[in-house]
Parts: C-alpha cells; sequence; structure tokens
C-alpha cells in the first residue's frame, strides 16, 4: 500500500538521502576557545584532608596498624595510595573506602610511628 498525501516526498528524501547544499569548512578561530590547558585538581593535597583523630581512629592506629583519613570525595583508592606514599613516605597495603578513608600500612611501616611524624596524637 503506497504512502498518501506528503509522505511520498518524505520517503523519497530519507531513500535517496538529503543533498547538502553547504559548504563544510574547517574552523579557523581569531583566538582558541580555551587559553589554558587543563590543570589537575586532584593533587596529593587535595586528596588528603586531614587525618581523623576520634577514639576509634586512635585505636585502629594502635591496633591495627592503619591511618584514618578524610579525603575529596572524588578520590578513587590508586589516587588515595599513591597521595599517602607521596605525602608521607609510607608505603599502604590496602585502602578502605567508606565515607572515612582507612589505609592500611605494610608491615614495615608502624603506624603510630607515622601518627607520630603527622602529628595526629
Amino acid at each position: 500500500m503506497a504512502p498518501k498525501g506528503n509522505m511520498t516526498s518524505h520517503f523519497i528524501a530519507l531513500e535517496f538521502g538529503m543533498l547538502d547544499w553547504t559548504l563544510k569548512e574547517d574552523r579557523n578561530p581569531k583566538y582558541p576557545c580555551i587559553i589554558a590547558p587543563p590543570r589537575n585538581k586532584l593533587d596529593h593535597y587535595q586528596i588528603l584532608k586531614f587525618p581523623l583523630t576520634t577514639e576509634s581512629a586512635m585505636k585502629k592506629i594502635e591496633d591495627n596498624n592503619t591511618l584514618v583519613f578524610i579525603v575529596d570525595i572524588c578520590a578513587d583508592k590508586k589516587k588515595i595510595k599513591d597521595a599517602v606514599k607521596k605525602m608521607y613516605d609510607i608505603q599502604a597495603k590496602k585502602v578502605n573506602t567508606l565515607i572515612r578513608r582507612r589505609t592500611w600500612l605494610t608491615p614495615d611501616y608502624d603506624a603510630l610511628d607515622v601518627a607520630n611524624k603527622i602529628k595526629i596524637n
């Protein structure tokens, strides 16, 4: 069954493709849209905001060899691990991310010594 009315011209245009009557030219801006290159907004100072000093965090330092930090919400586990390594020169064994981020240290480092170094206690 053939389409009625204006539908025939519509179907023909779709079948053969629309003709493009305008000339496509490359952009030639007078000045660039982006003036400065984008900077990294999450450096290691922005990722680790501050260490947590509550009683439960102190208990984790003493018992579990674990440091607790408040970190940026956009930081993932790899970024947190690298930031801890850059800022405090310690190797993190594992990073647990909840609302508070916990960093387990390798057996080479003692969390109590690191806590004293960064003046948590």
